[in-house]
């Protein structure tokens, strides 16, 4: 058995492909698997990978079924303890693998740990240095846009932003894997938010370096696919896993924040594919299941409902 297993989603990706997978191969550690999901790609990804790169195992699908499909194929196929997601628009550096692995080690009650990730083309600034979510009902990249070098210090985080992370399989078992209703856009969110209700945490390693394009299957970083379906997954991620009281809780920091989004989209011309998000996102919640509610993690949910409250204060310092 193989220390680590690297899942690739791949949806028309082969421009980056070769970035991705040359830096695997350049890897101080060396045991490990790769496989690349294909979401029915028509650009000859597969060929161009079973020719260049026959190391890889190429798991091709008949159509594209999303991100969350994607990955828990390959997680499902895996081999490894831990799993490694990776998004095929990165360059991970040498010691990538070998710091993700020596964080769970470190970390037995982790779940995930994500990378340091940069911004591929200007690798001074920051891409993503750990996922968080606030009581508004947004979810942020922490350090998006600001210098690298602020960021070189290990810590908790609501959630590993699954562009580069690692992930501890067993506790898919427990906890369910990313939920396809999602589709794409703040699965890594939901399934972090689990883990941390069933007690589990989920960290940063700055150690482990790579260097993100960033949308690059869906082009910019703000679309009318990206909004529609992060403005629908946000109403669902609220209602699955928050408890019905904590749903009251929240609501006026969640209306608060709809507004403000409302507004900012309305700016950018987004205002009708934000407001049929929202509108999609309670019809998905009247189809999705709630996490089940146990007292034993109550103490867990009073836990995040402080971070959820502190993350607006995290979120407003780091406007960028």
């Amino acid at each position: 058995m193989c220390k680590v297993s690297i899942v690739i989603p791949n949806f028309n990706g082969m421009a980056y492909l070769d970035n991705c997978l040359d830096s695997l191969r350049r890897q101080t550690e060396k045991d490990f698997e790769i496989l690349l999901v294909d979401n029915g790609s028509e650009d000859g990804s597969i060929s161009f990978v079973k020719e260049k790169y026959p190391e890889v195992k190429c798991i091709v699908l008949k159509r594209n079924y999303g991100f969350c499909r994607a990955v828990n194929t390959g997680i499902m196929k895996a081999k490894a303890p831990y799993v490694i997601l990776l998004n095929n628009d990165t360059k991970a550096e040498e010691e990538f693998v070998e710091a993700m692995i020596a964080d769970m080690e470190m970390h037995p009650g982790c779940f995930s740990s994500q990378a340091k990730l940069l911004q591929l083309h200007n690798p001074t600034l920051m891409d993503d240095g750990g996922n968080y979510y606030c009581a508004l009902g947004w979810a942020f990249a922490w350090g998006k846009d600001m210098p690298a070098i602020l960021y070189d210090e290990p810590r908790r985080i609501f959630a590993a932003c699954a562009a580069a992370a690692i992930y501890r399989k067993s506790v898919f078992q427990e906890i369910g894997y990313f939920d396809e209703m999602h589709y794409a856009y703040l699965e890594d969110i939901d399934i972090g938010y689990r883990a941390r209700i069933a007690g589990y945490e989920n960290r940063y390693a700055p150690g482990a370096v790579v260097h993100h394009v960033g949308s690059g299957t869906t082009g910019s970083r703000y679309n009318e696919f990206k909004i529609g379906y992060s403005a629908r997954n946000n109403i669902y991620l609220v209602y699955k896993n928050m408890p019905f009281l904590q749903i009251l809780l929240n609501i006026p920091f969640l209306i608060a924040g709809i507004l403000v989004k409302t507004v900012f989209f309305g700016s950018k011309g987004y205002l009708k594919e934000y407001m049929q998000g929202i509108w999609k996102g309670f019809a998905l919640s009247a189809k999705g299941s709630k996490v089940k509610f146990k007292k034993k993690n109550i103490k867990n949910y009073v836990k995040i409902q402080f971070e959820l409250w502190i993350n607006i204060i995290k979120r407003l310092k780091n406007t960028r």
